[in-house]
C-alpha cells in the first residue's frame, strides 16, 4: 500500500520515499549518479536548492506543500517518462561545477573531467597552454572545466548545433568567463581558425547497434550528440584527419570514443594511441601528440 502523500513531511521522509520508489522501478542510472540513493539525494536536495554534501542539518526540516509537490512531480516523471534527472532539474554537475542543461545537449558525464583536474599531467609536462579547443562541446562543460584549470588560456567551444551553443553560451555567462571563453559554430574543424595547445573532444561515438540497445533515458538526449554511423567513428575519423593542422607544436589531442575504441585501433594500426586510465571510471579515451599526428600525416601523403 502506497504511503499517503500527506505523511511525507520532512526532507528525510522524501529521501526515504524516493529511494523506495526508485528501487522498485526499472530505471537506468548513468546521467550523474549510478545508484538509487544518490539519485534520491540529487532529486530531493537540488529540487530544494540545497547542497549535495554537508546537508544533514536539513534532514528534519519540514517541507511546504509547494516544495513537496515539485519533488513528487519530478519523481513521477523520472519513473514514468524515464527522463534523466538532470533535465528535470535543469542542472548537472561536472568537475564539481554546476552547468545548465536541457534536452538540447547531452548530460555531462565524461571522464575527461578527472584528467583536467589533474592538469592533464603527466602528459603535458612543462608545455604551456595558451589556447584550448573543446570540439563537439555540447553544454560546454569540458571547455569551461578546462578554463577553470588553465586560468590564463583562451578557450574555444565548438559545435555544429546552434541549440547546443546557446546552452554553452549560457554556461559561459554563468561562470563569468566571457573574457576568455567563446563559442563558434563549426562542423568539426570547418570553421576553426588557428592552432591549439590542447584539443579536447567528446564527440558522438555510439555505433548503430549500441544506439538501438540504449536504455530509455538516452532517448531524451539529442541523437546528434550520440550517433556516429555504423562503427561509431564517423566524427573521430574526421578529427584524426584534420587535427595535425590545428595543433601547436607540443600540443595534445585528447578524444573520447567510448566503446568504439576497438574499431578505432583496428582502423589506425599505425597511430601510437595512448589509452588513458581513470581512477573514477570511464574508458575509451585516447591521447595523441602533435608530433605523432604530423608524422602520420606525412607518411600518408608520401
Amino acid at each position: 500500500m502506497t504511503q499517503p502523500i500527506e505523511d511525507l513531511i520532512t526532507i528525510r521522509d522524501l529521501l526515504r520515499y524516493a529511494s523506495t520508489r526508485f528501487a522498485g522501478s526499472e530505471l537506468f542510472y548513468g546521467h550523474g549518479t549510478d545508484n538509487v540513493w544518490d539519485e534520491a539525494v540529487l532529486l530531493v536536495m537540488r529540487s530544494l536548492n540545497l547542497p549535495l554534501e554537508n546537508n544533514t542539518l536539513f534532514l528534519d526540516a519540514r517541507l511546504t506543500r509547494e516544495e513537496r509537490k515539485v519533488i513528487l512531480d519530478r519523481l513521477e516523471r523520472r519513473i514514468h517518462d524515464r527522463t534523466p534527472l538532470a533535465y528535470l532539474l535543469g542542472e548537472a554537475w561536472f568537475m564539481g561545477m554546476p552547468f545548465q542543461v536541457d534536452e538540447r545537449v547531452l548530460v555531462p558525464r565524461s571522464p575527461l573531467g578527472e584528467l583536467l583536474q589533474a592538469g592533464v599531467q603527466p602528459w603535458l609536462g612543462d608545455h604551456e597552454v595558451y589556447r584550448i579547443l573543446d570540439l563537439c562541446t555540447g553544454s560546454g562543460c569540458i571547455g569551461i572545466g578546462a578554463a577553470s584549470v588553465f586560468q590564463e588560456a583562451e578557450v574555444v567551444l565548438s559545435d555544429i548545433s546552434g541549440d547546443a551553443l546557446e546552452v554553452a553560451q549560457g554556461n559561459i555567462v554563468m561562470h563569468e568567463l566571457e573574457d576568455r571563453v567563446s563559442t563558434v559554430r563549426s562542423d568539426v574543424f570547418e570553421s576553426i581558425d588557428g592552432r591549439f595547445d590542447l584539443i579536447l573532444s567528446n564527440p558522438p561515438y555510439v555505433d548503430a547497434e549500441d544506439l538501438a540497445d540504449m536504455p530509455a533515458e538516452f532517448h531524451h538526449e539529442p541523437v546528434l550528440g550520440l550517433a556516429a554511423g555504423p562503427d561509431g567513428l564517423e566524427i573521430a575519423h574526421r578529427i584524426l584527419e584534420q587535427a595535425a593542422d590545428h595543433l601547436a607544436p607540443g600540443g595534445l589531442l585528447i578524444v573520447e570514443v567510448g566503446n568504439s575504441w576497438p574499431a578505432l585501433v583496428e582502423a589506425y594500426p599505425e597511430l601510437p594511441f595512448i589509452w588513458l586510465e581513470f581512477e573514477h571510471g570511464g574508458d575509451g579515451v585516447f591521447l595523441l601528440r602533435a608530433a605523432d599526428l604530423v608524422e602520420w600525416q606525412r607518411h600518408r601523403n608520401i
